[in-house]
């Protein structure tokens, strides 16, 4: 086939999918998974090895600004509480989705594993947006949740490097040459920045590039997943790309625009109608799994860290969201045979939901004041981040 009328459908949906989340004020990548299912099935759209590999390198460079994108300053202040709240709001999702996959809706062992990762997600796109919107980025509580959502992403990355992990001599060089590499790549990475500057040839992004790829190839040769890595240099590095934000904003608009919307796509290609009908009741059911858990694993902690109910019920429905690395999670297992194709529709739509659901209540029934929160309330918006520390 002509791959530039292959190139030109892909591009063209990734086109239509931008213009439409513009106009309804969705998120791209929702719109991209959308668009890409109605391409995989009034269009019978399918992945070939070009645009694998474009979608492969989407989903690290989109994992890596993920963990780059991270306020040092708010994690540092906020760590404990953050740590904390971030833990139990994966640890809880993670348990029960991949028990009740298991034991009730009868999927094999690497399935529910894959079921529990996925669904333990938050979304950091969609908090990130809504805090941006609403102001609340500026306030104790919004930089807490931030910080939050980092940490459970943070459980779900490492959950599914180690549990898809196969021992060997492989996976011992990619742990050393990780550890290695995380431990240097911040002072590399600002001498190397110093050096070269900022040119038209972008040494400085392919510098990243390189050392994203350099773990990536290892990752993959230890059947790890290339998107661990590139969380932890994310992480690593966030300090060093909050003091190069136009570069940070050129990586950005280079992955947008060129890379996530093949990975989007292809992610929503795989998604199958007739499947989806015919599991409507699951879908339902596992999307009430994952929010019961979140609330069982976020409310009470909220409560102790002397949250008003209000606050308490907005951070926990905001922490109940996913997408992006759920998304990434249920890719990995069906590309790797842990998953049949309707599973994966299962909980793609699932993820796709928690996008969804979870928001339009948190901004329609509990959504704090701004105001009060900074001033009316100075010490109760405070408490949330404070009290752990304290105690």
């Amino acid at each position: 086939m002509n791959i530039w009328w292959t190139a030109l459908v892909w591009i063209a949906l990734a086109l239509a999918a931008s213009v439409v989340s513009v106009r309804l004020a969705l998120s791209v990548a929702l719109a991209e998974i959308l668009f890409g299912m109605l391409g995989g099935n009034l269009f019978q759209l399918q992945p070939n090895e070009w645009v694998n590999f474009l979608a492969g390198l989407g989903g690290v460079l989109l994992t890596f600004l993920a963990g780059a994108e991270i306020e040092p300053e708010a994690m540092r202040q906020h760590w404990k509480t953050a740590l904390t709240l971030g833990f139990f709001s994966f640890l809880a999702p993670f348990l029960g989705a991949m028990a009740y996959a298991y034991y009730v809706a009868g999927w094999g062992a690497n399935a529910a594993k894959i079921a529990g990762i996925a669904l333990s997600t938050t979304s950091v796109a969609v908090v990130y947006a809504v805090m941006i919107e609403t102001g609340m980025n500026r306030t104790p509580l919004g930089k807490l949740l931030l910080a939050a959502c980092f940490v459970t992403d943070l459980g779900t990355v490492v959950a599914l490097g180690l549990l898809f992990a196969h021992t060997n001599l492989w996976l011992l060089v990619f742990v050393t040459i990780l550890a290695v590499t995380l431990a240097l790549a911040p002072s590399l990475t600002r001498w190397f920045f110093r050096q070269v500057g900022a040119h038209t040839s972008e040494p400085q992004v392919k510098f990243v590039l390189l050392l994203l790829l350099m773990l990536g190839a290892l990752a993959v040769q230890a059947n790890s997943e290339a998107v661990l890595g590139a969380y932890l240099l994310g992480l690593v590095l966030a300090g060093t790309m909050a003091k190069h934000r136009d570069f940070l904003h050129r990586i950005r608009s280079m992955t947008f625009t060129l890379l996530t919307p093949f990975y989007f796509l292809k992610a929503g290609s795989y998604i199958s109608l007739p499947t989806l009908w015919g599991a409507a009741g699951l879908i339902s059911v596992l999307l009430g799994v994952k929010v019961a858990a979140k609330v069982v694993g976020c409310y009470p902690l909220c409560r102790l860290f002397r949250m008003p109910h209000r606050e308490a019920t907005y951070t926990t429905l905001l922490m109940s969201t996913g997408l992006t690395f759920g998304t990434i999670s249920a890719l990995f297992g069906l590309t790797h045979g842990h998953i049949t194709q309707a599973q994966y529709t299962v909980l793609v739509t699932v993820v796709i939901g928690s996008a969804l659901v979870p928001t339009l209540i948190a901004q329609a029934f509990f959504k704090p004041s701004v105001e009060e929160i900074s001033s009316v309330r100075p010490e109760a918006a405070r408490q949330a981040s404070l009290a752990y520390d304290e105690g």
